[in-house]
């Protein structure tokens, strides 16, 4: 049996923007679409899944489709859903959440906590329409960030469009440095930065030999590095590091910047 991909619904537009989203991506990658109501509010549980139902119907007629309705809080709900799920898909704000925020509470709870990809839908129209032909994924080595790697390779397949891997470095003050060749002392355990990015996509890229790959080396922050390759994306792909002694991730500060402020579409994943 094919596990399915599940999208959060909850009647508001921005769910619906990601039911309308997440039932392009079950037919790209050829998996059912579950959709997922946890019926803690007021709304009409019956209302909100034929909403949806019509939403994903209406976007992609052969979508597979099955439906349900939870009486758990809604990011219990999904990260149960998700513990045999291809991936989560959730709309960046809901019904609940407060004016301003940027994302809604249920999205970042479920984002620290699932076990499977979650994609958060947000950005503007053109991003959320795949009009860019392109997938950003952030590299830190091949250790934290070689499951979230897999996927971008196989989104950028599914999609047949390119990947960028961005690697963000920072040397030591006052060094004059290349990201081929630090002029700083390495320590033992240290690479280039670009040996690290090579590391870390060389076995992908030979499984997904089709896919043309680019290498972005940028000296600096590494949120404003993947913010601004974000500007001309259609998904932006991080990777959640498991924190010791917890349950769920640990999302730092880079995850946080890209899952409150990218132009497109984000993509957390757990790191096996």
């Amino acid at each position: 049996m094919t596990i399915p991909l599940v999208v959060g619904v909850d009647g508001s537009e921005a769910s619906l923007e990601a039911v309308g989203w997440a039932a392009d991506e079950a037919v790209r990658h050829g998996v059912p679409l579950h959709l997922l109501h946890a019926a803690g509010g007021a709304r009409d549980a019956s209302q909100v899944i034929s909403a949806a139902t019509a939403r994903a119907e209406e976007r992609s007629p052969t979508v597979r489709l099955s439906s349900e309705v939870s009486y758990e809080d809604a990011a219990t709900a999904l990260v149960g859903v998700g513990r045999n799920a291809f991936a989560l898909v959730l709309g960046s704000r809901g019904l609940g959440d407060l004016t301003g925020l940027l994302l809604g509470s249920v999205s970042l709870a479920v984002a620290a906590r699932a076990d499977c990809p979650v994609f958060v839908v947000r950005g503007t129209v053109e991003h959320r329409e795949a009009r860019f032909g392109c997938i950003v994924v952030g590299v830190k080595d091949e250790k934290t960030s070689g499951t979230a790697v897999d996927v971008a390779f196989r989104e950028a397949r599914a999609r047949r469009c390119r990947l960028v891997a961005v690697h963000a470095w920072s040397a030591p003050s006052g060094a004059c440095t290349t990201a081929r060749a630090p002029s700083w002392p390495l320590e033992a355990h240290r690479r280039p930065p670009a040996q690290v990015l090579d590391d870390a996509l060389r076995g992908p890229a030979g499984q997904y030999a089709d896919t043309l790959v680019s290498r972005q080396l940028i000296e600096g922050p590494a949120r404003r590095a993947l913010l601004d390759a974000a500007s001309g994306a259609d998904l932006l792909i991080v990777g959640g590091r498991r924190r010791l002694g917890h349950p769920g991730l640990q999302l730092g500060l880079i995850n946080h910047a890209v899952l409150h402020h990218a132009p497109c579409p984000v993509v957390v994943v757990p790191q096996l």
